[in-house]
């Protein structure tokens, strides 16, 4: 087999073989398979990373409030007898919400029956309130004149306790449980108003005057201009509304009496089941956080869908 002689370089030497080169693609090929691990470890570490961040701002503080708040409350619990430590207060919430739903008579129902009663009171009251101060913030917003005929009116009796229109619900409508939805009824309706009005009050005067030339009706301009421009403050105006209704539930069905986690708390203070006091607590709070951010996540679908 012959074999064919290697070409001769102007200088009269041979050159070199093609075996002789250097090769490139190996070492570019092991090099990408050294760094390919490398990146793909990097992207892992950077997501743990990045998830160990959100459950240090997210999870742990609220989770060391939470601790902080135990302690103090077990320290409270050894120098007072009379307040009953966490470990106490568990077993007892255990056996209550074993069974939330019994029913021995009229004076005598579980707690859940107790919470879904003073959830209907407070969603009659607030309906009613939400159906008269929104129009009525409205009107206030839109017409001078009539704001200016009411705001003495609503200064006046913005600043009176919700208690203290409980008498002349009970004067007026004999009976505890609608006297009661009308002290919601009272408390909610301020925040509407006035929020409503203000809204309505911050709309650009330039909406207004392409309304005048565009010659649209009063509730063309409601619901195309006004409505949408006010949709903010209305709904800040209707979670002030439902957080003070909440509040004043309980203290009103203290008063009033009937089935109620206001009653509820009374009765068991008159039963000295300190537990059960401290397990309403704790059940009125949550019952008002999950409200307040069933209408935060309303307000911001509405939000989303008006933009």
């Amino acid at each position: 087999m012959s074999t064919t002689p290697l070409p001769t370089l102007p200088d009269g030497t041979q050159a070199a073989p093609p075996s002789a080169a250097p090769s490139v693609k190996e070492p570019v090929i092991t090099m990408l398979k050294t760094i390919a691990p490398q990146k793909n470890g990097g992207r892992i570490l950077a997501k743990l990373n990045d998830s160990l961040g959100i459950l240090m701002h997210t999870v742990l503080p609220p989770l060391l409030g939470f601790v902080l708040l135990l302690g103090i409350w077990s320290i409270v619990s050894m120098t007072n007898k009379g307040i009953p430590t966490p470990q106490t207060v568990w077993h007892a919430a255990v056996v209550l919400f074993s069974d939330p739903f019994y029913s021995n008579g009229p004076n005598d129902q579980g707690i859940g029956w107790n919470i879904l009663s003073s959830l209907r009171r407070v969603g009659i009251g607030f309906g009613i309130a939400a159906m008269v101060g929104i129009p009525m913030g409205f009107l206030l917003g839109r017409f001078q004149f009539l704001s200016r005929a009411l705001d003495p009116i609503i200064s006046l009796l913005r600043p009176v306790s919700p208690l203290a229109w409980l008498p002349i619900g009970l004067l007026v409508f004999k009976r505890a449980d609608p006297a009661a939805t009308w002290t919601i009824f009272i408390c909610s309706i301020w925040p509407m108003i006035l929020n409503t009005a203000q809204g309505v009050q911050r709309v650009p005067q330039d909406y207004m005057n392409v309304a005048r030339v565009l010659n649209l009706s009063e509730l063309k301009i409601i619901t195309k201009i006004l409505f949408p421009a006010v949709l903010p403050y209305m709904l800040t105006g209707i979670r002030l509304s439902i957080g003070t209704a909440w509040l004043v539930i309980v203290a009103a069905e203290m008063l009033t009496g009937g089935v109620g986690i206001g009653f509820w708390v009374w009765d068991e203070w008159n039963n000295l089941k300190v537990e059960h006091i401290i397990i309403a607590i704790f059940v009125i709070g949550l019952v008002g956080l999950l409200l307040e951010h069933a209408l935060l996540w309303i307000a911001r679908r509405f939000s989303y869908e008006s933009n």
